[in-house]
């Protein structure tokens, strides 16, 4: 899918951005930061599986199972985190390839990617150490850090569809699934010290869910990786509260209802974007 107008030179945006040169010491630095990122990433994953440590559910006393609150999704929804590996491991080496090594995207984004990967081994870590609270504090900064790199994608849009699936499509997934999941990490945590969040409050919260979706459809750009992965958050949620203890079906009622908001929020920007067919936004 290509646009209408004349394509952009590459290191260019619209034709307007200048040569960024060869790459430096620093991107090279930069990379090989990214890179002992994702081998922490993936270590603090041995542990969090339950591979090398105790699995997360296991851990402070159950506080994080898929059966904990109202507010956690059921457990087939954490097999996204497969995907989301697979891509921080594909952006990886993608930052590698020599056409990325001065990319302006990459210089954007790679200290923060960095940052994200290691936030992700330290949030498994911190929950071995039964740390709910911790692991808290740590998501929220997790989440800050995607709300930027995002930011900055859409700040400077992809120049092949490569690249949207690897980068965009990557990081997009992220930040979605990572926003349910703080939702149900603070539940988690408030349950470890035997405060019960009910059905009325839990429904809000998933309210509040669906509002940071929407805001991201406008604010970002309809990203459809976003969209989906909140959605599909939010949907294991309902299932796990219809199917599985502890039951609710206010709150599976409303998150079914959130979920279609969302997409309904980022198929809204794309029919009201003039370049929504581009590639640069209708291949999110």
């Amino acid at each position: 899918m290509t646009s209408s107008s004349t394509p952009a030179p590459a290191g260019t945006r619209s034709g307007t951005r200048a040569d960024t040169g060869p790459a430096t010491r620093a991107d090279l630095v930069r990379r090989l930061v990214v890179t002992a990122a994702g081998i922490a990433c993936v270590t603090g994953t041995l542990v969090g599986t339950g591979v090398v440590g105790t699995p997360v559910a296991d851990t402070a006393g159950g506080a994080l199972s898929d059966d904990a609150t109202l507010l956690a999704p059921a457990g087939p929804a954490f097999s996204i985190w497969s995907v989301i590996y697979a891509g921080l491991a594909a952006y990886v080496v993608w930052q590698w390839l020599p056409s990325q090594a001065a990319s302006p995207r990459m210089r954007a984004t790679g200290w923060l990617a960095a940052a994200s990967m290691v936030l992700n081994a330290g949030w498994l870590l911190v929950t071995q150490q039964d740390w709910v609270w911790g692991s808290v504090v740590v998501i929220v900064a997790l989440l800050a850090v995607l709300v930027e790199i995002v930011r900055r994608l859409h700040r400077d849009p992809a120049r092949s569809a490569v690249e949207v699936v690897v980068v965009d499509g990557t990081f997009g997934l992220y930040l979605g699934w990572v926003a349910v999941a703080t939702c149900a990490n603070t539940a988690a945590a408030l349950a470890s010290d035997d405060i019960t969040l009910p059905a009325v409050p839990s429904a809000l919260v998933v309210v509040l869910v669906a509002g940071a979706g929407v805001l991201a459809a406008w604010a970002l750009g309809g990203r459809w990786a976003v969209a989906g992965a909140i959605a599909w958050g939010l949907g294991w949620l309902a299932y796990g509260r219809v199917a599985e203890s502890p039951e609710s079906t206010l709150v599976a009622v409303v998150a079914v209802v959130a979920a279609v908001v969302v997409v309904l929020a980022a198929v809204g920007w794309h029919r009201r974007s003039p370049a929504a067919g581009t590639l640069t936004r209708a291949g999110r």
